[in-house]
């Protein structure tokens, strides 16, 4: 994509009423019944209903199931990062929240897209939608980083509802007919979780501040979880949603960050929030490897990752610009030889993770596959605008030029869990046939 110059949406307040949540609140049976994302017993829903359940085939499904007539995702992707690239350094600028790039997504079904046909979103497949994050991130980074987020929840409720007949079609059908935001807290939980429910007639109490939460200023609900010191089980993670809009729910405006400044990233703080049992979508041992967790480190670092190559992209693409209007030294020549093989190097990560996610069952075996690619694909990932700047030189020392934004923002490859040593030693213990949870 060649690089653009800014120009900024009307902010809400100035022209637009401001971003209202689509969620209604409901009953608490019937946000239990139609948000309860995640049986997380490890058996899948047809066994949280009672009933046998097995995996249809030695692989997943991906993408099986009718696919959306006539849309074209990806040529629609490119012409919404267009629009997008027009205020990404605006936004950085002011670490204010791509609310118009959100706004755009909307509008054009990109929430839904990787919903199901049959159950009323655009049916782009999981291939598509790891395309499409790294389209919109290489013309804004924040953009396509906050949308991951919302993406990877979507993705793992879809294939638990194709693989293993889990009943997520609730969720999935709300998200295409209200055009939902989905929030991930992934980011300040993974497998210790964290915030407190205390035990009361009836349900819990929840007390949390949830941090890295991002596109929450213009998200729907919250897809989170609290630690219970249960008596008798010992410290367990509950896992529920939490609408936006709930007494006891506020944001709070806390991202001032190197990059990535327009996620909307900040804190939700959940106080004394009243979660009844009915609305519990699972239960799981704290700090231990569960199948919840393998299938979203299966399905959920891809879409991320792509991001962050969509970043790398980008940045490699502003520099060739400049490039080729030079007249090339040696030096020149061979830096951008180590750009292009940098960028090669976490396309194919990226395309393995992928690969990962469309063809194996999650387990210890595939997590160890998405986590190595992670690593190689975010250490690529900023190899590569590291060698796209050196070869500009002190051109792109200048923020106008763009790469210095892409820089700062493909620093946040390094954060996701696993991180870089947590990650080695997990592939350690397993390829030492060592206890993962050791």
């Amino acid at each position: 994509m060649p690089f653009l110059p800014y120009r900024r949406y009307p902010k809400p307040a100035e022209t637009q009423p401001p971003v209202q949540f689509l969620y209604r609140p409901t009953s608490v049976p019937e946000l239990a019944e139609n948000v309860g994302v995640w049986d997380v017993s490890g058996q899948g829903g047809a066994a949280a209903r009672g009933t046998e359940t097995t995996m249809k085939d030695e692989t997943t499904t991906m993408t099986r199931g009718k696919t959306g007539p006539g849309i074209d995702w990806i040529a629609r992707a490119q012409r919404v990062a267009a629009e997008l690239a027009l205020d990404a350094a605006e936004h950085d600028a002011d670490d204010s929240f791509v609310a118009g790039g959100y706004g755009l997504l909307k509008r054009e079904g990109f929430f839904k897209a990787h919903v199901p046909v049959e159950l009323g979103g655009g049916g782009a497949s999981y291939g598509e939608l790891c395309r499409i994050v790294r389209i919109l991130a290489g013309a804004c980074g924040s953009t396509g980083l906050a949308f991951s987020m919302h993406c990877h929840l979507v993705a793992v409720a879809v294939w638990r509802w194709r693989n293993e007949g889990a009943p997520t079609d609730g969720l999935l059908r709300r998200v295409a007919a209200e055009d939902l935001v989905l929030v991930s807290s992934g980011g300040s939980d993974w497998l210790q979780g964290a915030g407190v429910a205390v035990k009361v007639d009836g349900g819990f109490r929840i007390t949390a501040r949830k941090g890295f939460s991002s596109g929450s200023p213009a998200g729907d609900l919250l897809m989170t979880s609290a630690v219970h010191d249960d008596p008798d089980a010992g410290p367990t993670v509950l896992h529920f949603a939490v609408p936006l809009t709930a007494e006891g729910v506020s944001r709070h405006d806390t991202w001032r960050a190197m990059g990535m400044r327009g996620t909307g990233s900040g804190d939700v703080e959940i106080r004394d929030f009243f979660l009844a049992d009915a609305a519990i979508s699972g239960r799981r041992p704290q700090g231990k490897w569960h199948p919840l967790f393998h299938a979203i480190s299966q399905l959920a670092f891809p879409i991320i990752y792509s991001a962050y190559l969509g970043v790398a992209e980008g940045a490699r693409a502003r520099a060739l610009e400049a490039l080729r209007r030079r007249v090339p030294d040696e030096g020149l020549i061979l830096t951008t030889g180590e750009m292009e093989n940098a960028f090669a190097t976490a396309e194919l990560a990226v395309q393995a993770m992928i690969d990962n996610a469309e063809a194996s069952r999650p387990g210890p075996e595939s997590t160890n596959r998405a986590m190595i690619g992670r690593t190689l694909a975010g250490q690529a990932a900023i190899r590569t605008v590291e060698r796209a700047m050196e070869a500009v030189g002190g051109a792109a020392f200048h923020r106008a030029f763009g790469l210095e934004r892409a820089f700062r923002d493909v620093q946040g490859a390094r954060f996701h869990p696993l991180q870089e040593k947590p990650q080695l030693r997990y592939a350690g213990r397993l390829a030492l046939g060592l206890d993962i949870d050791g």
